[in-house]
């Protein structure tokens, strides 16, 4: 498997050619780098008008590996050649370099940009990428690939501090200005205490190879950090928008990172950066804000494939259910307002939010009764929802990344009516949807005056509990929470709720018995529960191989336009938009799929007949879009002739070999992929007036239907044309 890793930008807040004076202080050794045994020039050359410089270097490095993989390569250095390419009327340079040790078992490639800040030319940006590919290794593989990484992380972190260090030096040496180059001067002499033209140590070309790590001397140490830090103090709290000025175009700044998000390894954002701009290209104008990306990479230790699945999921999920907006139009029912024993309470020690929820004088068997399930659970997801804002805030406020909260269960009151079967049930599920979606918001659990039926509630709810967020729970039974290391220890003393011994008064209701004047009947109830559910502007279906989903729109006025907006939940398919002068016959629904696999609710349809000929009965508007599992597709169509238009969603065949006619291996292990040749698809369309086009804000052009909750800025996807046009 390759390795890869992207950094983010990195700024320097000195001019470019005094980092470049800086950079070159680096060769031919550095004693900041023990590794760095000496490196060779092997071949250079200038430009005629000194514009442009290249050099080539052939490196040594004496890398830190295990003494037996050492005598198993049978050397002790590992050769690396680096390019440099110095543009000084671009000021740029760009640095390429690769393993020559083993470079037929291991392939390492690694390239660096400094450039000079887009919006401040007096400031240096930063940006690197590098890959690692083990082939093989004497089946050492595995290890060599931990030591790579491990070495590389920590060099990458090391950068910061050796160009700082060359940067200081050159101020002492009395070097605080480079002039830039001009076409009438002569290239501008970069002061280091040796210079190119004296002999480096000679490195003998060796007969064998040690193993690769991806570490090496090029720029891959010089990871800068911007310095958003006032003279004389540390870092201020800034807003977000005045961080990301500084920011060029939409890439991620590392004091950004830090500021923002936390203190992350090397590793840890470069696969931030590399899931993010998975999401820009494929979810335009719908990108969730870094810290939310944040959580489900956490949530799935940085594996950024299974983070991506489960994180598209949620996206598709808020979507459907318009999680988005629910702060603004979800209202409690009084019932709530009176009875729910749950409420937000200052913050803890750390600046987390805190919440509290007295359960044991809940009622839940009331509150059951009384809302049914779904309103329980809308109710749970605006805490969630009130939660990710509170944080927000508080980061703000703080001026440290908090991205989650901190709970105060008290279980005083706790018996065995909580235990009521429904009531569990409902439980279980709120469980089930908090933790697909709002993974690692939880930061610590407090759980207070836990009675001897505790136990019994705990064997039920934990195994639908991960066990990362396990991990974070603190239980304390009778009065346990009052000494050392109990609640003082997370919750400053002014702070703590009256009803648990402090003197701060706790808005916290009282909870009770609901009445039962207010329960409701099972039909009522059930009746609730499908009228929320189902309240939704998005639509299902399923597509499967020779049965695909088809949608009626019918045009009277001609330059209509028609508007769609649909996710692939997945599987691939092709999408293709029709017109026919003709209806067609009653849809046909494929309960079964053709593959003997229930599609609930009738969400496959088709309507185009066997017998109609394509360029006779109905003809295609649009050329055929294929639409990958995971992407966001927006787009509009102009209509020129009344009529009927059909939309389509197939499934997507896999090509053949343009040598043969059989499948490709990716393309069958592709295929294998997609159970039973089934694809899912959300989707939504309108119909609007050519004239309302532009101005409606409920057309795909506003992309307003995007997460507006998660995402830091919501923009445009499609745009209207002449005749018609399909985005991503």
């Amino acid at each position: 498997m390759v390795q890869k890793y992207q950094s983010p930008v990195r700024v320097y807040k000195q001019p470019f050619e005094l980092v470049m004076a800086a950079y070159e202080r680096r060769f031919p050794t550095c004693h900041l780098i023990p590794m760095f045994v000496a490196s060779d020039v092997m071949a250079e050359e200038t430009s005629g008008d000194g514009a442009t410089h290249g050099i080539e270097r052939r490196c040594a490095l004496d890398v830190d590996a295990p003494r037996l993989l050492k005598r198993i390569a049978g050397v002790d250095y590992v050769y690396f050649l680096q390019k440099n390419t110095l543009n000084r009327k671009e000021r740029t340079l760009h640095i390429e370099s690769h393993n020559e040790t083993f470079s037929n078992r291991v392939i390492i490639h690694e390239t660096c940009c400094y450039s000079v800040h887009p919006e401040n030319e007096d400031w240096t940006c930063f940006e690197q990428t590098a890959s690692l590919d083990i082939k093989s290794f004497f089946g050492f593989e595995s290890t060599v690939e931990k030591v790579a990484m491990k070495q590389y992380a920590s060099s990458i972190k090391k950068g910061k501090e050796i160009i700082e260090f060359y940067l200081k030096e050159l101020e002492d040496d009395g070097v605080t200005h480079v002039p830039r180059w001009t076409p009438s001067s002569e290239p501008p002499l970069l002061p280091r205490p040796t210079s190119l033209s004296s002999s480096p140590p000679v490195l003998p070309k060796p007969t064998a190879a040690p193993t690769v790590p991806i570490q090496q001397p090029t720029d891959a140490k010089d990871g800068v950090t911007q310095d958003t830090k006032q003279e004389g103090g540390g870092l201020q709290a800034d807003s977000l928008a005045e961080v990301m000025a500084g920011t060029p175009e939409d890439k991620l700044d590392a004091d950004y990172i830090k500021r923002y998000l936390g203190d992350l390894t090397p590793l840890q954002e470069s696969c931030l950066i590399r899931l993010r701009k998975w999401l820009q290209e494929t979810h335009k104008g719908k990108i969730p804000k870094d810290e939310h990306i944040l959580r489900f990479l956490r949530a799935r230790d940085f594996n950024i494939d299974k983070a991506r699945e489960i994180l598209c999921q949620s996206l598709t999920w808020r979507k459907q259910h318009q999680v988005d907006y629910l702060l603004e139009s979800w209202s409690s029912p009084q019932v709530l307002q009176d009875y729910y024993t749950g409420g937000w309470h200052h913050h803890d020690r750390d600046g987390r939010p805190l919440y509290i929820l007295r359960l044991g004088q809940m009622d839940t068997k009331g509150l059951v009764r009384a809302l049914g399930e779904e309103s329980l659970l809308r109710h749970v997801l605006s805490i969630n929802e009130e939660g990710l804002r509170r944080c927000e805030e508080n980061t703000k406020v703080f001026g440290q990344p908090i991205s989650c909260w901190t709970c105060l269960v008290d279980l005083e009151g706790l018996n065995m009516r909580h235990l009521w079967r429904p009531g569990v049930k409902a439980l279980l599920r709120i469980i089930e949807v908090v933790e697909a979606n709002y993974p690692e918001t939880l930061g610590r659990l407090l759980i207070l005056r836990a009675p001897r039926v505790f136990p019994v509630l705990w064997t039920l709810v934990s195994p639908f509990i991960d066990e990362n967020t396990r991990k974070k729970f603190l239980i304390y039974a009778g009065n346990d929470y009052q000494g050392p290391g109990g609640l003082v220890d997370y919750i400053d003393k002014e702070i703590i709720p009256d009803f648990l011994g402090g003197e701060c008064m706790c808005e916290v209701p009282d909870g009770g018995l609901v009445p039962k004047s207010m329960y409701r009947t099972p039909e009522e109830l059930e009746n609730e529960d499908v009228r929320l559910w189902t309240e939704t502007i998005y639509q299902s279906a399923s597509i499967f191989k020779g049965a695909p989903h088809e949608l009626l729109i019918e045009i009277i006025d001609a330059s209509s336009v028609i508007t769609w907006d649909f996710d692939m939940c997945k599987g691939d398919v092709v999408f293709n938009i029709y017109h026919s002068k003709r209806a067609p016959q009653a849809p046909r629904k494929d309960a079964q799929g053709a593959h003997g696999i229930t599609s609930p609710g009738g969400n496959n349809v088709q309507l185009i007949d066997k017998s109609w000929t394509l360029g006779q009965d109905y003809s295609m508007v649009e050329s055929p879009l294929t639409c990958k599992e995971g992407e966001s597709v927006q787009g509009s169509h102009i209509t020129r002739w009344p009529g009927f238009y059909i939309l389509q969603w197939r499934f997507h065949n896999m090509p053949a070999c343009s040598t043969t006619n059989l499948p490709r291996v990716d393309d069958v292990l592709a295929t294998l992929q997609v159970s039973s040749h089934k694809c899912k698809v959300m989707y939504y369309t309108e119909v609007l007036g050519s004239e309302d086009f532009r101005g409606s804000m409920t057309s795909l052009e506003s992309s307003h239907s995007g997460f507006s909750q998660l995402s830091a800025a919501t923009t445009s996807s499609s745009q209207s044309q002449a005749s018609s046009m399909v985005s991503r």
